[in-house]
Formats: structure tokens, sequence, C-alpha cells
């Protein structure tokens, strides 16, 4: 039932990457897939919940490629597009590893704003689906949104 979904989430996050990557968006859901079917005593609470457990799980994978990749080169990581929003045009490219090093100080920090970073921009969810997946207000994503986004283009920069 969520295949489609989750490969079309597939196919925007490999969109945000450099045009010859080795990792194609199935490959990428069907090693997602059984990252979620590995899980013991998983409890979806929601479509949203869902989403969000697969955008951590396709995180984890691109991340795991980035420093492979870049342990075999020694040199950058994969290149990926910071949003101001999924759906919008991008702002900036990022390096995935950079970005991920800050999400997690972010997460040590405020470990909410993280989960939005993560369920919005590697889960494509939207405000509404974000908040719902959290159990908080639109209006306090949207304030964590941008105060996340601040954040990591803050520690990204002192990189």
């Amino acid at each position: 039932m969520v295949y489609g979904e989750l490969h079309n989430l597939a196919v925007h996050y490999m969109r945000l990457e450099r045009g010859d990557h080795t990792l194609q968006p199935t490959a990428l859901v069907h090693e997602a897939y059984m990252r979620l079917v590995d899980q013991r005593n998983a409890s979806w609470q929601n479509r949203s919940h869902f989403f969000g457990i697969a955008a951590q799980a396709m995180r984890r994978i691109l991340v795991d490629h980035a420093r492979r990749k870049r342990a075999g080169k020694r040199e950058g990581g994969d290149r990926v597009t910071l949003d101001a929003s999924v759906a919008e045009a991008p702002e900036r490219s990022v390096d995935l590893i950079a970005l991920d090093d800050a999400l997690t100080r972010l997460a040590e920090l405020d470990p909410r704003q993280a989960r939005v970073v993560e369920l919005r921009f590697f889960g494509g969810l939207d405000i509404e689906q974000t908040a719902e997946s959290l159990g908080i207000s639109p209006a306090t994503v949207k304030r964590d949104w941008t105060f996340a986004r601040a954040f990591l283009q803050r520690e990204m920069d002192g990189m």
C-alpha cells in the first residue's frame, strides 16, 4: 500500500543527489523496507508515524552511503539541497554528512526540532502531517522548522 509513496519519496531524495549517484531510488526503498521489517515490536501509531520512521531509515541509508563513499575517496561527501520546504525551490547545496552531523548536534539541544527536520526534509511531510505525527500544533512545527533551519545553516557554515 505504501510502496508507491516510499518510492516517490526516494525519487525526491535521489533528485537532490549528484547525477552519478550509485544508489537508485528502488534500492533506497528496498533497503529502507528491510530496515523497517527488521524492527521488532514496531507499533505504527498512524500513517505519518510510519513515514517518519521510514524517513529516518532513508536518512541513515543515505548518510551511511555518503560516509562509505567519503572513506573511499577521502574527500567531500555527497551534496543535497536544504530546502525552505520540501516542495519549494532549493536554497543551496549542502554536504549530506555535514547536515547529518549538524542534525545530531541539534538533537542534543532540542530533540523535537531535530524530528521536525527529519520529518520535513527526509520524510517529505508537510507542516500539518508533521504536526500530526509529533502531536503538536502546526504553529509549533513552523517555529521549530524556522529555528532548526537557521541552526543547521549556522552549524554547517562553521564547518
